[in-house]
């Protein structure tokens, strides 16, 4: 538990919120609710917020109170491990800065972020969900940041399965959730794409107790699936061949699963996200790279937005105001109105799994200017040097 003292460090920090108001040697404990309330409307970042909220009891009931107001503070946040166990840092993209807020997870490879959570395999093939601020170091942790769903079924064949208990941690290549799983576990569908030839299954928490596979077909035709997400109340995936697939899981059947548009031209190294945007559009963002002896790099993206009338995509010139934040997450769209420091018509990217990784390093990240088509990377030591690829996660504020 942050000391009173820190909340002292907090409010010299935010003085213009007391113009005004003449603070003697007050209790800082036991501050006036609508004092508290007023210091909670001014505060601007995550860490802000979580620093006052762990001053104490009472300032943490005020902060949970003033739900609106957390609702605001949701910019994407990039989670980089410092290479010990369970530590790993938010680096807090507006100012360029590693906040001073250590969060407590296993340091393993992740293979979703979404709604606030982390996604990974665990042996057995269990799929874990990890509520990372509920495990920031120096608080208690909560007993729900952890969430254990069934494993998913491993290969059949001997040797595949022996290779894959050894390298569990990848064999899901990326997940995703249409709803947090505590706050809304109703509505909460895990999808994963898994395996080298990168299949899908869902799994719904509220009503299954086992993984349905999205293609049990004989042809198999649903594979190298790159990306999956939801919108307009259906599931889109994008494919290697970029090829856009639809498909319902409401019902327990995959009769559903369509073909909505054909593949489009693509290059011999990219990579295929698609993004539920904040505009109400369907888009598929093509990320394009080099291979060096070391690592893998970015060197430019194309943004489509997909046309159902026509059922064909057509080349999206520019984001307006809105950033994107592409990675081993679920792809993120943001209106930069409301983040100050976020930069619209912008691509932030970190690296992500690639089948070309073998033995490169994880520092493949930057922000890409759609409209002067360059690209700039960050510049920080920590990624560098971490083991794991870092991951945007979108901070939640379940107290």
């Amino acid at each position: 538990m942050v000391q009173i003292d820190s909340a002292q460090a907090l409010l010299n920090s935010r003085r213009s919120i007391f113009s005004g108001i003449e603070i003697m040697d007050a209790d800082w404990a036991n501050l006036p609710k609508h004092l508290l309330d007023s210091v909670v409307e001014r505060l601007v970042l995550p860490s802000d917020y979580f620093q006052f909220s762990f001053v104490c009891k009472s300032w943490c009931s005020v902060a949970k109170d003033n739900k609106s107001r957390r609702s605001k503070m949701t910019t994407p946040m990039l989670l980089i491990s410092a290479n010990k166990k369970h530590a790993w840092h938010l680096y807090r993209i507006i100012d360029n800065k590693i906040l001073d807020l250590q969060i407590s997870v296993p340091n393993k490879r992740y293979c979703g972020s979404s709604k606030g959570w982390l996604i990974n395999v665990e042996k057995n093939f269990v799929v874990t969900l990890i509520n990372p601020f509920f495990r920031v170091k120096g608080r208690r942790k909560k007993e729900n940041s952890i969430i254990r769903l069934p494993p998913l079924t491993p290969p059949l064949e001997p040797i595949l399965k022996r290779h894959w208990s050894r390298r569990f941690e990848y064999y899901a290549v990326k997940a995703t959730m249409t709803a947090d799983p505590i706050l809304n576990a109703s509505d909460c569908v895990v999808v994963i794409i898994y395996e080298d030839i990168c299949q899908m299954a869902f799994i719904r928490l509220s009503k299954d107790s086992t993984w349905t596979y999205i293609d049990e077909s004989v042809d198999k035709r649903w594979r190298l699936v790159e990306e999956v997400t939801y919108f307009q109340d259906r599931f889109y995936a994008v494919d290697h061949w970029n090829r856009l697939i639809s498909f319902d899981i409401a019902p327990q059947s995959n009769s559903d699963v369509k073909l909505v548009a054909q593949g489009i031209e693509g290059k011999l190294f990219d990579k295929k996200y698609i993004v539920n945007s904040i505009e109400n559009e369907l888009l598929m963002v093509q990320r394009y790279y080099i291979l060096t002896v070391n690592s893998t790099v970015t060197v430019g993206f194309k943004v489509l937005k997909f046309k159902f009338d026509e059922c064909d995509w057509i080349e999206k010139k520019t984001l307006g105001d809105v950033a994107l934040f592409l990675g081993d997450n679920t792809s993120i769209s943001v209106s930069t109105s409301n983040f100050p420091g976020c930069q619209a018509n912008n691509i932030y990217f970190c690296h992500d799994r690639n089948y070309n990784d073998y033995r490169r390093r994880y520092c493949d990240s930057g922000v890409y200017d759609v409209k002067s088509q360059t690209i700039t990377y960050f510049d920080m030591p920590l990624l560098k040097m971490t083991n794991r690829p870092a991951i945007w996660i979108v901070p939640t504020f379940q107290l």
